[in-house]
């Protein structure tokens, strides 16, 4: 998408933005509802990689092949250390902590926490490692999302007291977040390429997933449902949370870091928290509680001031020219 004939860099990062939104949105209630089905976490993982697998494995060894780049395994266009680092945080981690949340805590909390928390862990990375400065607005944004978070997260905290089991989903949505954070300023930091980037972390977390949990699951060793669902459950699965999930909007992610850098990027998905509460509403027959209300209107005012307080990002040229001095080097 770096180079659409026809659209300005403005264009594409705008359309790339629309397009992540709108998979993240669907994301957070189909994840909810794929929970109360027949699939168990470890199950959707397997289903998202897989797919993303299926699309992405023969594109990056065709990469690899043609453009004879240093690649791990003659499938990653990257090199090895990069692979797994991105694929780490961002492919493998990421997928195992989010689903797993949602079989704790209802989608209104993921739509809260995990595009909420997004905006204060890239901060703070990008702050560490990037050397991003930390300016007073964008500081401002940022404690009302902690605010907002806070008002969600330590509620469930509180009801843990009781037996509720609600908290542990929030902390996995929160950690989810963490390690999609790190992706993103890793991807940044390298000046990556968002297809290259978006294979490698799907053959990393092929490699280290698909084939040790396809054996576990056929001796029992661990829990899985995946011989007893329906087959159209997991086609669907494979196809959303693989193709749609991971490829198409892991391309149009990182083109929004090429455009608009880490930090902004994760804010402008200020209207993920909203679109997918309500959806939580409309299609699952969540409620809304006030503390949940309180804690999304808090959320999505702190990424919107964040988004004014943010800097220009660095032209896209700029960035190509990193990125390409980043894969010369490594």
């Amino acid at each position: 998408m770096r180079s659409i004939p026809g659209l300005s860099p403005r264009a594409v990062g705008l359309a790339a933005a629309v397009v992540t939104v709108t998979i993240w949105t669907s994301f957070i209630v189909i994840a909810r509802a794929s929970a109360q089905r027949t699939l168990g976490p470890f199950d959707l993982a397997f289903a998202r990689i897989l797919g993303a697998g299926l699309v992405l494995l023969p594109w990056g060894w065709w990469l690899v092949r043609s453009g004879r780049l240093p690649g791990w395994l003659g499938l990653s266009p990257l090199p090895w250390r990069l692979t797994a680092l991105t694929g780490l945080f961002g492919g493998l981690l990421y997928a195992l902590l989010a689903y797993a949340g949602f079989f704790y805590a209802p989608a209104a909390h993921a739509s809260v926490l995990m595009p909420g928390s997004l905006p204060l862990w890239t901060t703070v990375l990008a702050a560490l490692i990037l050397h991003d400065r930390i300016t007073p607005l964008r500081a401002a944004g940022l404690a009302l999302i902690v605010a907002g978070d806070v008002l969600v997260g330590g509620a469930s905290l509180l009801h843990a007291f009781g037996g509720g089991d609600v908290w542990k989903g929030d902390l996995l949505f929160m950690s989810a977040a963490l390690c999609w954070s790190v992706y993103g300023v890793l991807a940044r930091r390298h000046g990556l390429g968002p297809v290259q980037a978006t294979i490698a972390i799907t053959v990393f977390a092929f490699v280290a997933y698909v084939p040790a949990y396809a054996v576990l699951a056929a001796t029992g060793a661990v829990p899985s449902r995946l011989a007893v669902a329906p087959w159209g459950e997991l086609l669907f699965q494979v196809v959303f949370q693989g193709v749609g999930s991971v490829v198409i909007s892991g391309i149009t992610f990182t083109t929004m870091i090429r455009h608009f850098g880490p930090v902004r990027s994760t804010m402008i998905t200020a209207l993920v928290p909203g679109l997918s509460a309500l959806g939580a509403v409309v299609f699952l027959g969540e409620p809304l509680y006030w503390n949940l209300l309180a804690g999304l209107g808090l959320v999505t005012a702190g990424i919107l001031f964040g988004v004014r307080a943010a800097r220009p990002a660095v032209a896209p040229e700029t960035i190509a020219q990193d990125g390409r001095a980043a894969r010369t080097t490594g």
